[in-house]
């Protein structure tokens, strides 16, 4: 299984915004993480609300370019 850090790219699984793709800026602590994706508003997530998959993400201060890595994957 993906593991949780900087730059994974997950599908949420909880809340409105359920199936869609998105990845981790920043780890809060132990239960939360900031996330950020094309339809996912950038927000601090739990992490059990998040099913990372294999692929990564070079992340970067430019949200903008964090998400368009994200479509191109």
């Amino acid at each position: 299984m993906a593991s949780i850090e900087v730059g994974r790219v997950c599908v949420k699984t909880a809340g409105r915004e359920a199936g869609e793709k998105c990845v981790i800026l920043e780890i809060v602590d132990e239960n939360f993480v900031e996330i950020v994706g094309n339809s996912v508003k950038n927000r601090r997530c739990n992490i059990n609300h998040l099913e990372p998959i294999e692929k990564s993400i070079e992340v970067s201060n430019d949200l903008e370019l964090v998400k368009k890595s994200l479509e191109n994957l």
